[in-house]
């Protein structure tokens, strides 16, 4: 039995379609219930991590047609900008491109990632201009000035990320820990949303193609083709999406010892075609490999499966502000790699808005303050604990949630594909 994208969105538009979220399929078939086409329609999937390969284009203008030839050089509150392709030669308008990875030279933690999220939220940001023959520019814009404002991936939504050990007996700075990797298998670092992330429901590329709409960042947007380094066995895709109908809280920056990096949450629908369809969706979490990788050589030495990261744990971090023992130095404060941690009236705080739940302050805090189970990984005759997420399952499952929620009411159209992607 099979069926089509469009015989599917006209049971949606009779309403009398069922759509389901990847966690609630999840839920009935650890039931023990056996789902077939007749029991679901389509399935919303999600995923919101660190995703390096993320850039923004932007064009607004700075200042009236004739006030300077051409920009050689801008920063956005620090961060570099790409001035170009088009130099809009004496019309007082700037063409720029951001990377999600750019450093700023205010403060070097944050970057591109951070700025993003700022612009989202409606503050205004510093714009500084070198211009060619000098007669620098200094001024305040939001994301209401900018009437070009898109955020690309060009590598989004592995269908399988690696955790990452570090069995030397040095500490390590890189992109996969916020703070310096303890050594000697102290602890790992896991990135995936396992059965909830698009690709591990159609790595087949069987609904989504060049064309397919989707949410970026809570904003729709569409697939644009492969990602790059995608393989048939990792599979990612490119995409975009217009970041003024962006939503702040799936976005922002994220600090790590190796320099910043840049969050972006993808949800997709999964409408179901046939019944090869529905059997990749129901794939429990055990089920979902993930390999374990040295951080120093950048080899395989054993695989867990994302039930070691997602079973019996705690999707977000608990908070009581109770507990602080009152360090000299709050070593959570210091190494949150959102900035969600800051102090009161002497009394912790934590903004749950920038809580990416990475878990990092629970396994560093001296007292109670911040508590989560955060599972270990178990391979090659090995447990270790895992310290910090780099990826946010619980505000995956809101944006799966927020899809579908959307699908129903009928303010999102599924889309036919223009193209298959080739996995």
């Amino acid at each position: 039995m099979s069926r089509t994208l469009s015989e599917i969105q006209a049971k949606v538009d009779r309403g009398e379609a069922v759509v389901l979220t990847a966690k609630e399929v999840g839920e009935i078939l650890d039931g023990e219930v056996v789902l077939t086409l007749e029991d679901v329609d389509v399935v919303t999937c999600a995923t919101r991590a660190v995703m390096s390969g993320t850039y923004a284009v932007f064009s607004f203008p700075v200042a009236p047609p004739g006030t300077f030839r051409r920009a050689t050089g801008v920063w956005l509150n620090g961060v570099p900008a790409v001035v170009g392709p088009c130099p809009n030669e004496r019309l007082g308008v700037l063409d720029l491109i951001v990377f999600g990875t750019a450093a700023s030279r205010e403060e070097s933690r944050d970057g591109g990632g951070h700025l993003f999220r700022d612009l989202v939220e409606g503050e205004e940001v510093r714009v500084e201009v070198e211009t060619e023959g000098g007669g620098d520019l200094d001024l305040d814009l939001s994301l209401a000035d900018m009437p070009t404002a898109r955020l690309f991936g060009t590598r989004h939504s592995f269908k399988n990320y690696s955790a990452f050990v570090n069995p030397s007996e040095e500490r390590v700075a890189t992109i996969f820990h916020a703070t310096t990797f303890d050594p000697c298998w102290r602890g790992a670092s896991v990135s995936g949303c396992g059965r909830l992330n698009p690709l591990e429901n159609d790595p087949l590329l069987d609904t989504i193609g060049v064309g397919t709409r989707v949410l970026i960042n809570g904003a729709e947007g569409f697939v644009l083709g492969r990602g790059t380094r995608s393989s048939p066995d990792r599979p990612n895709l490119s995409g975009y999406a217009d970041m003024h109908g962006m939503d702040p809280e799936y976005m922002g920056g994220f600090r790590t010892s190796a320099g910043p990096e840049c969050i972006s949450s993808w949800a997709v629908a999964i409408p179901v075609l046939r019944e090869e369809i529905l059997e990749r969706v129901a794939a429990p979490e055990e089920a979902i490999p993930l390999p374990v990788m040295d951080v120093v050589a950048r080899k395989e030495i054993g695989q867990a499966t994302y039930a070691d990261v997602w079973e019996g744990t705690d999707l977000a971090v608990s908070f009581e502000p109770g507990e602080c023992k009152r360090c000299t130095a709050c070593r959570p404060e210091a190494i949150c790699p959102t900035g969600a941690i800051g102090f009161k009236d002497w009394r912790p705080t934590l903004d749950r808005r920038r809580c990416f739940n990475c878990g990092l302050c629970a396994t560093s805090c001296a007292g109670d303050v911040f508590r989560a189970r955060l599972g270990s990984l178990r391979f090659a005759g090995r447990e270790v604990p895992i310290v910090v997420r780099q990826s946010d399952r619980l505000r995956a499952e809101r944006l799966a949630e927020e899809l579908k929620r959307r699908i129903v009411d009928g303010s999102f159209r599924m889309t036919e594909m223009a193209e298959r992607i080739s996995p």
